[in-house]
């Protein structure tokens, strides 16, 4: 039997780049659909508003527009009397909202559903229609995150950091609006307190669910990730890259509460990444200590001398 022998030099690269060229259009195909979809169920809901309040129609014209539909387009799913409520309270929610409307049309019906049937402040949807088509959030992710108040603690929660004292002002706001004051480690099925090392092992063990709750942006660098001065190694819990704050972060994770102590240590491990890891196009890097508890006056006076760029978060 014959064997075909594969071409040398730049194939590897050529179908990496095929790949993803296939990839990117997939997914560009799976928007597109998605964008008409939305379209479309937003005028059947405007449709049935508009005339209910015309002719003064009741809730049976529902009922019959979905069977009358069924019988028309028996292989087509969606026209169930259900699904015909959510396109009309779709239309009621987001006629006057155009920035909204913008969102809506880019992530998936389901995930639609379930922002309007649990949401009602404007400033909690808008947030739940970004972080779901900047992170992918799928249905499910989507109501852990509601269930796990993400909006709370994403945006109103005020944040414990040092961001203002030691970053320029345009990129203080970016790092403030990509911290949380809590994360939600659930899914790491901590029952009973652990040790460090087991927290991060877990946290390594489930990275994709770790980045999804750290939120968008963020890429995974590695788990003790060792730097060195004069000879001598430290290790970095964990280590991120944020692709829109454009810098480096380290996480410091702590199964007690915090110890004013922590931030001098992140200040020395984020002294040594601005020195040797960071690149010369990138901004300076970010260190999150990440521990069961804090008092805030205690990590005020911690963080008043310390001149790098490090948040408290629980």
């Amino acid at each position: 039997m014959s064997t075909v022998a594969l071409p040398r030099g730049g194939y590897a690269e050529m179908l990496q780049q095929i790949k993803t060229a296939v990839r990117e259009s997939r997914l560009r195909v799976q928007r597109v659909v998605n964008r008409d979809l939305i379209e479309l169920y937003w005028k059947i809901g405007k449709e049935i508003v508009e005339r209910q309040e015309r002719e003064g129609w009741g809730k049976s014209v529902v009922e019959q527009l979905s069977r009358d539909l069924h019988d028309e387009f028996p292989g087509i799913q969606g026209f169930s009397a259900p699904n015909l409520w959510f396109m009309r309270q779709m239309f009621q929610v987001y006629q006057a909202e155009p920035d909204l409307l913008q969102l809506v049309r880019e992530i998936p019906w389901g995930q639609n559903i379930t922002i309007i049937t649990k949401l009602k402040e404007r400033e909690a949807s808008a947030y739940y229609l970004r972080m779901t088509g900047e992170c992918g959030w799928s249905r499910n992710v989507l109501i852990n995150q509601i269930k796990a108040k993400a909006y709370e603690h994403h945006v109103l929660a005020p944040k414990q950091h040092n961001f203002a004292e030691t970053l320029p002002e345009h990129l203080a706001e970016q790092a403030d609006e990509a911290m949380k004051d809590v994360y939600m480690l659930d899914f790491l099925g901590i029952s009973k307190p652990v040790i460090e090392r087991e927290m991060e092992r877990r946290m390594v063990n489930r990275i994709r669910d770790v980045i999804l709750e750290l939120g968008y942006g963020f890429t995974f660098v590695g788990n003790q990730y060792r730097v060195t001065l004069e000879e001598k190694e430290y290790f970095i819990d964990l280590l991120f890259y944020h692709r829109k704050l454009k810098c480096l972060v380290a996480i410091e994770l702590k199964s007690g509460d915090f110890k004013p102590e922590y931030a001098g240590k992140m200040n020395f491990y984020l002294n040594i990444l601005d020195d040797f890891v960071r690149e010369s196009d990138e901004n300076p890097s970010i260190g999150i200590i990440l521990c069961a508890g804090s008092k805030r006056i205690e990590v005020e006076y911690a963080l008043r001398s310390i001149n790098k760029p490090v948040g408290v978060a629980e």
